[in-house]
């Protein structure tokens, strides 16, 4: 991952991530059978340890794109 960083001298005034990460799935709930909704999410854990809500249709191992201002799922990379 590449950060933008910006310094005084050698003091560090701001970190700026990349707007997106691809991250991979180490945990999720198990989709409900019928439940087919569009907006309809699960929890799942990235392997940063963060939780955040995904499709039904994400699993465990998945690689998905995250956005970093929001922490968000955007998609599946």
């Amino acid at each position: 991952m590449v950060c933008r960083v910006v310094f005084w001298g050698s003091e560090i005034l701001d970190i700026e991530p990349p707007t997106f990460v691809e991250l991979e799935v180490t945990d999720c709930e198990p989709a409900v059978r019928g439940d087919t909704a569009t907006t309809a999410t699960k929890n799942a854990t990235v392997e940063t340890g963060a939780t955040l809500k995904v499709p039904l249709f994400i699993n465990r191992g998945d690689i998905i794109r995250i956005d970093t201002r929001s922490g968000e799922y955007m998609e599946r990379a």
